[in-house]
């Protein structure tokens, strides 16, 4: 007899996954499609065709059925996780109205009137104005109705990709609660669309309506239509369970279900989030995250453009590794591994502050990237090192900044994304916090946290404790260095801590020169 196994959809960045998963938490089978994360029409702009993500998904489920042994019988349910932050209109017919924004995109909205009556006042008295226009300026929604006004009046639903996947998988205009991360007007202390008094509603103006239901992780979301079934080869009629985006899925597959366990991210986008069943602000007015887990939250520091810096460096410095690992058939990422050796801790001196994009406060609109303590004996392999030191030490930042609202220390690492899989970066990463870092058993974190959530809505395991205890466990642990670590601790507290303090005179300098230039 077959075991019993889980299909969870996951639509990344950079690629879908079909994966199968067992009530152990064993991927049983993959398939994986490639896809470009955007194309762009405009500096800055990052959209994508929404069909594309749907025609990929059904491309990964059918390289999935034409590989694998597992019966179809076998799959009691099916559960998403997508990339957040990406919106898309569709009209009356489900169709869509113009390409995706995708959370890559940086077009902003300047210019936005300032909220009024008692939330305009109440902002001002705060100190608050200037990041409430940042959310407005953010919101991609502004840009579409400014904009392109006749999109934006044919819209009849206003969905995250997540939403719209849901919509060609069930035919309904639902998604979970966990998926929603964006500019959109989302009560994120209590879980629900915001109340029509909440100042959201003026920053982004929208009717209700046009946004869809809501359910929370691990309730039914529908079934798989016959024209999904037809399009994916899913079978029709299989429950699709509410779970989270992609970065609180991975927590969730990460084993992360108590506020003490750290998940780091290092991904596209590099992260620390902790679960809390209470709601707390990491950085005033700047929310947590919905969790993967019902009535949950993830408090989530990130540090944008995190491992992409990899990829640049792979791209502007790194023709040597990308030349020798096409000739010897390896990947590019263990030779850069080697590259990590080369330089001792702490780079010789060269600190990194990975400020590549800017923030809303921590840092703020003006940050910029700053590599400082250059001399004649570096080399490329220190600025490589430099690179992962200044992201471990900013999600370090992240971890106290936690801990200090939270009042929960963070005892325990989990590391997930794809620069988890250097070993290097491991060892890195527990030297400059001081913790032992643990690697999960699988790499596809996300998608297993996704089939944790349906596990437990379809009663394959009583309750989420059981389903972590069955469903993860670490693989290697890397055990700090206390010497390394001393070093790292020095460079943290003396130079890492005080550099953005320092230097924000200057960014603030020259972010004025360059708006003015471009204006």
């Amino acid at each position: 007899m077959a075991q019993d196994v889980i299909l969870a959809l996951d639509n990344g960045t950079q690629s879908v996954r079909a994966l199968l998963f067992d009530l152990r938490g064993n991927l049983v089978d993959k398939a994986r499609v490639a896809i470009e994360p955007y194309f762009s029409h405009h500096p800055g702009w990052a959209e994508q065709r929404p069909e594309y993500f749907w025609e990929s998904l059904c491309t990964a489920c059918h390289r999935l059925w034409k590989q694998t042994n597992i019966p179809q019988a076998a799959i009691k349910g099916v559960a998403l996780t997508t990339q957040r932050a990406t919106v898309l209109n569709l009209d009356r017919d489900g169709q869509p109205l113009r390409p995706a924004i995708t959370w890559l995109d940086q077009r902003r909205t300047e210019g936005q009137p300032p909220l009024g009556g008692l939330w305009g006042l109440l902002f001002r008295l705060v100190r608050m104005a200037d990041t409430v226009a940042y959310f407005q300026a953010e919101a991609e929604a502004n840009w579409i109705r400014g904009h392109q006004p006749d999109i934006w009046e044919r819209t009849h639903k206003y969905l995250l990709l997540s939403g719209y996947l849901t919509h060609r998988l069930t035919g309904r205009y639902v998604d979970s609660i966990g998926c929603q991360v964006g500019y959109i007007p989302f009560d994120y202390k209590r879980l629900r669309w915001a109340a029509p008094n909440d100042w959201k509603w003026d920053a982004v103006p929208m009717p209700r309506e046009i946004l869809p239901k809501l359910v929370p992780p691990t309730k039914p979301l529908g079934e798989i239509t016959r024209a999904a079934a037809d399009a994916t080869g899913i079978p029709a009629g299989l429950p699709l369970t509410a779970a989270a985006a992609d970065k609180a899925c991975e927590v969730l597959g990460s084993g992360c279900l108590e506020p003490h366990v750290g998940g780091l991210s290092y991904g596209t986008t590099a992260t620390i989030n902790t679960t809390h069943s209470k709601y707390i602000e990491v950085i005033p007015l700047i929310p947590p995250y919905p969790a993967a887990v019902p009535g949950a939250h993830s408090l989530e520091i990130q540090i944008y453009r995190g491992y992409w810096m990899v990829s640049w460096f792979k791209q502007e410095f790194g023709d040597r590794e990308m030349r020798l690992a096409r000739e010897w058939d390896v990947e590019p990422e263990a030779l850069l591994d080697e590259l990590v050796q080369q330089a001792p801790p702490g780079s010789m001196g060269l600190v990194l502050q990975p400020y590549w994009s800017p923030g809303v406060k921590v840092p703020g609109p003006e940050a910029r990237g700053a590599i400082i303590g250059f001399s004649d004996v570096h080399t490329r392999a220190h600025v490589y090192r430099a690179i992962l030191e200044g992201l471990a030490y900013a999600l370090r930042e992240g971890k106290e900044r936690s801990e200090r609202r939270s009042g929960i220390p963070i005892t325990e690492l989990r590391v997930s994304g794809g620069g988890s899989q250097s070993d290097a970066a491991m060892q890195l990463t527990a030297d400059i916090f001081g913790l032992p870092a643990a690697r999960p058993h699988t790499y596809e974190t996300s998608g297993l946290g996704a089939a944790v959530d349906a596990a437990v809505g379809l009663g394959l395991h009583p309750d989420f404790r059981t389903a972590i205890r069955e469903m993860t466990r670490v693989g290697r642990v890397f055990e700090p260095d206390i010497a390394t670590h001393a070093i790292y601790d020095e460079l943290f507290h003396t130079v890492y801590k005080r550099m953005y303090g320092r230097l924000r005179p200057l960014y603030q300098v020259l972010h004025n020169i360059l708006r003015t230039a471009q204006s």
